[in-house]
């Protein structure tokens, strides 16, 4: 999927722009019904700016993504999308007994990402810009990886969500992470959307199945909804970080949102290596 920027609406750090074009309105001197329609059209225009304000707003969030910085803005200097380490970031750092680690659990760097599995653009990153992290960074060892939950677009997030955690107690959590991605982006592709059905009891626990867990015991997790707790508290302790989208990583402590370009992430990462 591509990220493309939208000529009139650009989100950043949680700050909305709306940029209206010139309007240029020729108005004959005796054509005088135009100039009564002026101000009706005047008014019209504010309403749909106004409105388109208030959406953008709205639907800042999961499947929002920011645009990707421009060349020399973000992915050759500072990442524009990134933010300084607070208190509420460091402490999330601190990783517990249900954080699985990809990578050298030692490794100097960590990175971890918040998202929700129905979200477009978690999977963009999953497809796109992941595999060059775990390439470069991962496999060598400088950079560990943990995946928490922060299910919140919808019933069907909450559902995948539990299934990855009844996964994650038989140590599988990855292998499950990455099958459900896989499969999310299948749906994507033939027009698939948030909540459209496709994140099924059924088709959670076929994906159990392709990964090789116990299927009595992950069946029973699904069907119960047993992890359903698990997941809610890594929500609760995302929003105390200040995580409010997705994806959203956190980089020793640093953080990043949005489904950036590589670049971007290399900037940061190497950053990181060197501090």
């Amino acid at each position: 999927m591509e990220e493309k920027k939208h000529p009139s609406v650009a989100e950043g750090e949680g700050d909305i722009e709306v940029n209206v074009g010139e309007i240029d309105v020729a108005i004959a001197p005796q054509k005088e019904k135009r100039d009564m329609f002026l101000p009706i059209s005047i008014l019209i225009a504010a309403v749909m700016v106004g409105g388109a304000i208030v959406f953008a707003t709205l639907y800042k969030g999961g499947s929002v993504a920011p645009a990707a910085p421009a060349a020399g803005a973000g992915t050759a200097g500072n990442p524009t999308a990134a933010a300084p380490t607070t208190a509420n970031t460091t402490a999330a750092m601190a990783l517990g007994s249900r954080d699985a680690i990809l990578g050298n659990p030692n490794a100097k760097v960590t990175l971890i990402e918040y998202g929700d599995y129905q979200c477009p653009f978690c999977v963009q990153f999953f497809n796109q810009t992941e595999p060059q992290i775990i390439q470069n960074y991962v496999n060598n060892g400088k950079v560990r990886v943990v995946f928490r939950d922060f299910a919140f677009l919808g019933n069907e997030s909450d559902l995948a969500a539990n299934a990855s955690q009844c996964a994650e107690d038989q140590n599988k959590l990855w292998a499950y992470h990455d099958a459900l991605y896989a499969a999310k982006f299948a749906d994507d592709s033939k027009g698939g959307t948030e909540d459209d059905g496709f994140y099924t009891t059924t088709e959670l626990i076929k994906i159990g199945q392709q990964v090789g867990l116990t299927m009595s015991t992950f069946t029973s997790c699904v069907n119960n909804n047993t992890d359903a707790n698990l997941v809610a508290q890594e929500k609760t302790a995302a929003s105390a970080a200040g995580i409010n989208s997705t994806p959203s990583f956190l980089i020793n402590g640093q953080s990043l949102t949005g489904a950036q370009p590589y670049a971007t992430f290399q900037q940061a990462l190497d950053s990181a290596l060197s501090g």
